[in-house]
């Protein structure tokens, strides 16, 4: 509890100045691929927490931000492969088909971006909220491993995703910051995604 009350309070473990904007591709192999093969991350800035535990305006860290997660994702059903997605005050419903993420260095499909927005309430009495996660799984993890490592021996360990949580910007708004209510929370709808751009090199 005291390191996700820690985490609540602001992760400030970058210098003053810097962003983190990791591109698609650096997220899977800098920093899920390490996780998933337990090897030292480029930097601790991703907390672990299960994100549906939580509703989406009370995770960790600052709603009018971006903010990321290591998930150790858990089955609906005990014999089932479907995803468990429900939180106490909704669920998130995958949207759209999947993003391939292809290795820039050898052309693989070696992860994949799935788009899912948050629904307030219970079937079926439910609205759509503006909520965004992008949740990354690696697809073939051993060949993953072994594009980025000549460790033959390297074995996945949990079922780890990274999940990016976002309040989208609704179209046809101005850029002054709309307030919507939460929960009794106040947040700015200002919080749409960045461009994808990063100082860190691809892998």
């Amino acid at each position: 509890m005291d390191k996700f009350n820690f985490l609540r309070n602001g992760m400030t473990r970058l210098p003053p100045g810097f962003r983190f904007q990791p591109t698609d591709e650096e997220l899977v192999f800098q920093y899920l691929r390490c996780k998933v093969f337990s090897c030292p991350l480029p930097a601790s800035i991703i907390p672990e927490i299960n994100v549906c535990l939580y509703d989406p305006w009370d995770l960790p860290g600052d709603l009018e931000q971006e903010r990321y997660f290591f998930s150790n994702r858990e089955s609906k059903y005990r014999n089932g492969n479907r995803a468990n997605r429900v939180t106490s005050s909704g669920y998130w419903k995958a949207t759209g088909v999947d993003k391939k993420i292809v290795s820039s260095r050898k052309n693989n499909i070696v992860g994949k971006k799935k788009t899912l927005v948050f629904y307030k309430g219970k079937s079926p009495n439910v609205s759509k909220t503006d909520w965004v996660m992008h949740e990354y799984c690696l697809v073939n993890a051993e060949t993953t491993a072994s594009i980025h490592t000549t460790e033959n021996a390297l074995t996945p360990k949990g079922n780890w995703v990274l999940c990016r949580v976002f309040l989208k910007k609704r179209s046809g708004k101005t850029d002054e910051e709309i307030m919507v209510n939460y929960n009794g929370i106040r947040v700015c709808d200002n919080a749409s995604p960045v461009s994808s751009s990063s100082s860190c090199s691809s892998s």
